[in-house]
């Protein structure tokens, strides 16, 4: 082989190898938890490392009660039945209102993907990484799929991950028997979870959770998600 073409044969195997890597890792850690319960997320080590006692209960999505559902879909992400990972109008609205970045935009998937992989934060970087994921989450995931790991790993008060521990922490009870009103109430506090309280909600909350029942009514209920399945 001749020396001069020896490193560029180097360069394109690097570069092969680049490319099968990117998708291949993606695929590794994001492919498993189609079918597996995810183990503690990214979200809750760091909160268990600053000496927060976490609360978290995996329970599958039969034993959700619908309206949590479709109040979080009403609460947080309206097109998620539709859309690929991505809002692209909120995404464009966001950024003309706060100048560069995507405030209020993320949808359910990309909020897994943060809760799952990543860090708190706004920065490029971040975002870029969460932005990858989410592709290979929704390639690889059926929606309710999503929807029920989000279920699962969102927080819902300092420490308290996912609608079992949510449902028992606030209301006493499982999460496959929370009413319509406390479902709305806990996919009121989702926006910030450690300010606001589905215990104790303040006027704020209240009016945000009859907006969330009039929207969860104006989409059809639950049955705007379609099949579970």
């Amino acid at each position: 082989m001749s020396p001069k073409r020896r490193p560029r044969k180097l360069l394109v195997r690097a570069v092969c190898l680049a490319m099968v890597a990117a998708v291949a890792l993606p695929v590794l850690i994001v492919l498993p938890w189609r079918w597996l319960e995810p183990p503690e997320t990214a979200f809750m080590m760091r909160a268990r490392a600053s000496g927060l006692e976490i609360q978290q209960e995996w329970v599958p999505w039969e034993e959700i009660a619908p309206h949590l559902s479709i109040a979080v879909v009403a609460a947080e992400d309206q097109k998620f039945p539709e859309h690929h990972g991505f809002d692209t109008q909120s995404i464009r609205s966001a950024l003309e209102k706060d100048g560069s970045r995507g405030r209020g935009a993320s949808t359910i998937s990309q909020q897994v993907v943060k809760n799952l992989y990543l860090w708190p934060g706004r920065s490029w970087t971040r975002k870029g990484v969460e932005a990858y994921l989410t592709a290979f989450v929704e390639a690889l995931w059926p929606k309710m799929r999503i929807l029920e790991v989000y279920l699962n790993v969102a927080e819902f008060g300092p420490g308290i991950y996912g609608a079992e521990a949510a449902a028992q922490e606030f209301f006493g009870k499982s999460a496959s028997r929370l009413s319509v009103r406390e479902a709305a109430l806990l996919a009121a506090v989702l926006p910030s979870p450690k300010r606001m309280s589905a215990a104790e909600p303040s006027p704020y909350m209240e009016e945000r959770v009859e907006w969330i029942l009039r929207q969860m009514q104006q989409l059809g209920g639950p049955s705007y998600l379609g099949s579970p399945r």
